[in-house]
């Protein structure tokens, strides 16, 4: 009987398994700027081109884009007249179009998302999405190097869905989504959050490099990095991930990356503070090197699993064959005995 306890102990540890491993030496988010701005009291989304910081209120009754100076000073606003639903998140393309992720759904009443394109210029276009198997709160957009946005569910207790959409957008559309698979995001003990435990498990935001090499996640307390080769985003999520602690986020819901690779990272609230990880990007870039002269591919342990393959389901299996087969011998035992 001892036997089978044991066993069982040491299955379920490693059927619930561990957040990724920290980077060695992984710097601390360092202040930039204090947002003091009672119109950018939620802030969700956040985009950096360097010189500026764009952000993203979450709700409102129309489509805004704060143009924020490193100081977090609002220097301007680009507004269009769509009303949105609820925008969560914020991304940009090469050609300067910012894309906000007009995707919450916190009841699950949605019969349709969207995103709205918005140009410099302020003018605005509606793209309605859905999903192929019901309603999701989605509060994380990922645009890839060539345009193809990717969006990823905020569930409770980390298993986050992956979707994207099946061809080109439409306007209005709606365009259909396809599901590419999902990511366990495990329990850190990073403070933070207003959930808990919870909120480190819960994706509340997401980021990609300009240039598509590095793309981040982040729930309320940490950020997990993926570095992208060839433009695969779908196959980089496969990867064991960088994580990058967030610690003492009220509510951290943005993530942004500088061009030089820098993470940065803030929450919603007038006075909190923008915040950055410097050389977070070639931490990612730096570890799949790594991995790939390891092991000679990736690691889906933290990462995506589609269907069947995912390994958490193969595991489960083989538990339940190896504790029958426990069970199985110590009642053979008692009979012989």
């Amino acid at each position: 009987m001892r036997g089978i306890v044991a066993a069982t102990l040491v299955l379920a540890a490693f059927i619930g398994g561990t957040a990724p491993a920290l980077a060695q030496e992984v710097p601390a988010p360092q202040p930039v700027c204090k947002n003091s701005d009672s119109r950018l009291s939620e802030l969700s989304g956040l985009v950096s081109d360097g010189e500026h910081l764009y952000a993203l209120n979450d709700g409102g009754t129309k489509t805004q884009v704060f143009v924020l100076g490193r100081d977090c000073k609002v220097q301007k606003v680009i507004s269009a007249a769509t009303d949105p639903y609820d925008p969560e998140d914020l991304a940009r393309t090469a050609d300067g179009t910012f894309w906000l992720s007009d995707t919450g759904d916190n009841r699950k009443r949605r019969d349709t998302v969207a995103l709205i394109s918005l140009t410099p210029q302020g003018k605005a276009t509606l793209h309605r999405l859905t999903y192929p198997d019901g309603q999701h709160d989605v509060e994380a957009l990922i645009m890839d190097r060539s345009g193809t946005p990717y969006l990823i569910t905020k569930d409770v207790f980390g298993d986050a869905k992956v979707y994207r959409p099946t061809g080109p957008l439409a306007s209005p559309g709606p365009t259909p989504l396809e599901s590419v698979g999902s990511l366990q995001i495990k329990e850190t003990s990073t403070p933070g959050g207003p959930v808990g435990s919870i909120g480190s498990m819960t994706v509340t935001g997401a980021a990609s490099m300009a240039d598509g090499s590095v793309v981040a996640l982040r729930t309320y307390t940490d950020a997990y990095l993926y570095a992208v080769t060839d433009g695969d985003l779908k196959s980089a999520l496969q990867r064991e991930p960088v994580r990058v602690p967030l610690p003492n986020e009220k509510q951290g819901e943005a993530i942004a990356f500088d061009p030089d690779g820098t993470l940065l990272s803030g929450g919603e609230g007038v006075g909190e503070q923008i915040r950055a990880v410097k050389g977070a990007a070639a931490l990612a870039v730096d570890a799949a090197k790594s991995e790939g002269s390891t092991s000679g591919g990736t690691s889906a342990a933290g990462g995506t699993g589609q269907g069947s393959d995912f390994p958490y389901v193969q595991v489960g299996i083989a538990a339940v064959v190896v504790i029958g087969g426990l069970l199985l011998v110590g009642r053979l035992r008692k009979r012989r005995a």
